[in-house]
């Protein structure tokens, strides 16, 4: 069993199909006891409300992220017991904090995520992370990382057919991409932080194969059954619409064929 400060952040693009993969993923940790939630978000809202300036204040921001916790709750098995003990974790935290007996923002928030998961076994997916990835790796160096990657032309197209209340939905497929761009960038400018032995990318193909589905399931230390994700019929790959994208796209796949060209001289 992994130590608590070692968990695995699931982290892509919107509609790279990160969700379906996490409530896969949320099942093989719930079969060896472990918990990982899938739009838990916790770690995105203390970096938010959860500040060193809150705890000098000793003022918590606890109602704000409770509130964020509830309106959307999380997804995963054992999330409605994994959110009543995030509350009670924070509303003890913003105690301590009222008294003066917790000074370590960072610290505070490690010890709210260890008692909301109650397993070293533990993981969340939010695709927000990757505006945060600085933060998270001060807050867990020793986290594994699972980046999930899609091409950019399908994920304009899943976006713009995107319905519900999403005010944050780009409407063009410029916007799109751009939008694109920026959050896979942050990733491919932090990915060198991380040791090699602590990330893993994959394309949203990939976890669509079962060999994809084994590698990823001996990097989690779960079982996976079948492939996590279905192949969706869209329209066939163009080359982005934004020189920024492609750009971007070429970053990644050829650190696709890098890691290729490494595992075959292996």
């Amino acid at each position: 069993m992994r130590d608590v400060d070692q968990p695995l952040l699931l982290v892509g693009a919107q509609r790279s199909g990160t969700t379906a993969l996490a409530y896969a993923i949320s099942a093989g940790f719930a079969e060896r006891g472990g918990c990982f939630t899938v739009n838990g978000k916790l770690l995105y809202l203390a970096a938010r409300w959860l500040r060193q300036d809150d705890v000098a204040a000793r003022h918590l921001r606890t109602d704000e992220v409770l509130h964020a916790l509830w309106r959307r709750p999380a997804g995963g098995v054992g999330a409605e017991a994994w959110a009543v003990r995030a509350e009670e974790a924070l509303r003890a935290a913003a105690q301590r904090v009222a008294d003066g007996d917790s000074t370590d923002a960072h610290g505070l928030v490690c010890e709210v995520a260890a008692q909301a998961y109650g397993t070293p076994l533990w993981g969340d997916k939010y695709n927000e992370y990757l505006l945060d990835l600085p933060y998270l790796h001060e807050l867990y160096p020793r986290a594994r990382w699972l980046f999930l990657y899609r091409h950019p032309v399908e994920v304009s197209d899943s976006m713009l057919r995107w319905e519900g209340d999403r005010p944050w939905r780009s409407t063009s497929a410029a916007a799109c991409e751009e939008k694109w761009a920026e959050w896979n960038g942050r990733w491919l400018d932090f990915r060198d932080h991380v040791r090699p032995d602590r990330r893993l990318e994959l394309s949203y193909d990939d976890v669509c194969h079962a060999a994809g589905a084994a590698g990823l399931a001996d990097f989690a230390g779960i079982s996976l059954t079948g492939a996590p994700l279905r192949r969706r019929a869209l329209p066939t790959q163009g080359p982005p619409v934004t020189e920024r994208a492609a750009e971007i796209w070429r970053r990644i796949c050829e650190l696709r064929e890098r890691a290729a060209t490494t595992s075959g001289a292996q």
